[in-house]
């Protein structure tokens, strides 16, 4: 037996990755699962290995002495609510993002959190992933000197083809371009350019094409950033494109820059008339089943065993972000007035 039992909230495609990538930690195990749906005990053992307890209700579960960590995999709208209850139980958490469809959703997350005595691992697995724990060494190293622009796209057709589209075309659970899945890159924005951010200035719009008119919000928008040490960023939030899924990435400074996986630098003197190549696995896949979660799971593990809040993604950094994510979306909504991120405060 290992030393961490998790329940999960929300038996969806989001689950299953959460499931293998927990059990393949050293020190966690899924025991119980959550769902509205009517689900055999049996059956999920079988599936998914060890013994698991299915639940349809949460407070129940919630309520199992048994269980240490909650999973929540549910609608964004569900968030708030369950995170809060799991922290009244005195259940360390695991939050699939976004944290919620509200800052002050957000808020309360996490001081339901900090008034209980539970850590908080926010599913920002981007910044586990090979590729930018790469680029952030690269930077920390001074390979590009010192950053002053930065650009991180998200580029992902969210269409009829797409499990999340069912649910993600409402305001209800989509919220936005940003908030829905751009979040992701804005996120990895912030980790490689440092900084507090000082405004944000953001303008949204949609495809013309027909499979995207269900969404019930702009489903794509730009974001321009103003970090308070001058530097400056960009993030694209496209979920209406046709074409490959593309995670854009563009820094530059004063010794060099970096596209994606190919970098030049002054320092190491490489040859300015072709870039070097990197070795790191691309963040290339909307598949759920290839996010860095079982990285990102370990080190949330390892902190509890700790007794210390996790490296990148506990509640009170992913609050930063949520921060810039919902300014950005009230600039996009006031047709792109500069919002300062003190006013969100």
């Amino acid at each position: 037996m290992k030393k961490h039992n998790v329940g999960i909230i929300g038996y969806g495609w989001a689950a299953t990755a959460h499931i293998e990538a927990i059990n393949s930690t050293r020190q966690a195990q899924v025991t119980a699962i959550y769902s509205s749906r009517p689900l055999d005990s049996a059956d999920l053992s079988a599936r998914h290995g060890g013994s698991i307890k299915a639940y349809q209700d949460v407070d129940a579960m919630l309520a199992d002495p048994d269980i240490h960590v909650v999973d929540i995999t549910s609608y964004p709208s569900q968030h708030r609510n369950q995170a809060v209850a799991a922290a009244n139980a005195k259940k360390h958490i695991i939050l699939e993002k976004p944290m919620a469809n509200s800052l002050q959703e957000v808020r309360e997350i996490a001081a339901a959190a900090s008034a209980n005595g539970v850590k908080g691992c926010v599913c920002f697995e981007c910044r586990f992933s090979g590729q930018f724990q790469s680029t952030k060494a690269l930077i920390d190293e001074g390979v590009l000197g010192e950053l002053h622009y930065g650009e991180v796209d998200y580029y992902h057709g969210i269409g009829p083809w797409y499990g999340q589209f069912r649910w993600n075309i409402g305001k209800k659970d989509g919220g936005s371009a940003l908030l829905t899945a751009g979040c992701h890159a804005l996120d990895a924005l912030l980790m490689v350019m440092g900084g507090e951010v000082d405004t944000v200035t953001s303008f949204s719009t949609r495809s013309k094409s027909e499979i995207f008119a269900p969404y019930e919000y702009d489903t794509s928008s730009v974001t321009l950033v103003k970090f308070k040490n001058g530097s400056v960023g960009k993030t694209a939030a496209i979920v209406d494109c046709l074409q490959p899924y593309y995670f854009h990435t563009h820094l530059v400074g004063s010794q060099g820059s970096l596209l994606d996986n190919k970098f030049h630098s002054s320092k190491l003197k490489t040859n300015k008339a072709a870039w070097s190549q990197l070795s790191m696995k691309m963040l290339d896949s909307g598949d759920v089943s290839d996010h860095p979660y079982a990285t990102q799971f370990q080190a949330f593990f390892d902190a509890l065993d700790e007794g210390r809040d996790m490296p990148l993604t506990s509640f009170t950094e992913s609050l930063r972000s949520f921060e810039v994510i919902f300014a950005s979306d009230r600039s996009a909504e006031q047709g792109g007035r500069p919002v300062s991120i003190s006013e969100m405060r």
